[in-house]
């Protein structure tokens, strides 16, 4: 089963483009979305040094039918808006595509990552497309065990077997963090960044492909 990453370009007419562009610096985080026929309710979080501005220029957009601010502390706001336009919603439930929260959106761009099958991403594909909607496939990645290592960059992948050939995870540990970075000639902030993203990686694709197996099967 297909794990895809997609940047998706708003449509300029849509709210959340004209904002997130106005606020180029901001990012929306989206952590729940209601989809109907004509209307969408989304609850995002919005950071920045000043988001009163920004919650007026949204409560000031036409398809905003309602916004209702659910908490604000410091720099950080937590809205509720329902828009009348669902059009960039549209092509996931026209292609049978679950939406997976959360989700971002930055600078008149949303990173959408999912996970189906092959023919409903394709057909995803296609509802965007006959939408108008631009969109870049980041990556499209099979969790099939037999591909595990597509998981992971050709960097993550280096310094990964880096650090198994080091000892760095033997026990006991033969090898420390700063080892493997100058067995790597980089620096220890870098090798840390880079293994951690590989081992969270591996983990996710153990758990989603193992781990929810095993606990169903129960």
């Amino acid at each position: 089963m297909p794990h895809a990453k997609l940047t998706v370009r708003i449509p300029d007419d849509l709210w959340i483009h004209d904002i997130s562009t106005t606020h180029p610096d901001v990012t929306f985080r989206v952590s729940s979305v209601l989809p109907g026929p004509d209307v969408v309710i989304g609850v995002l979080e919005v950071t920045a040094s000043n988001p009163v501005p920004i919650l007026a220029d949204i409560e000031g957009r036409d398809d905003v039918r309602e916004l209702e601010l659910l908490w604000k502390h410091d720099e950080t706001a937590l809205l509720q808006v329902e828009t009348s336009d669902p059009s960039l919603i549209a092509p996931m439930q026209q292609a049978g595509v679950p939406m997976e929260t959360p989700f971002e959106v930055e600078d008149g761009v949303v990173t959408w990552e999912l996970t189906t099958s092959a023919d409903r991403l394709s057909a995803l594909g296609e509802s965007l497309d006959e939408s108008g909607i631009g969109y870049d496939i980041d990556y499209v990645h099979s969790t099939d065990a037999n591909q595990a290592t597509q998981l992971l960059t050709d960097r993550q992948i280096e310094v990964f077997l880096t650090a198994i050939d080091g000892g760095y995870y033997d026990v006991p540990r033969e090898a420390t963090l700063t080892d493997i970075a100058s067995t790597l000639e980089i620096s220890k902030s870098t090798c840390s960044d880079v293994l951690h993203r590989a081992e969270g990686a591996i983990a996710h694709w153990f758990a989603e492909e193992y781990v929810s197996t095993v606990s169903s099967d129960r």
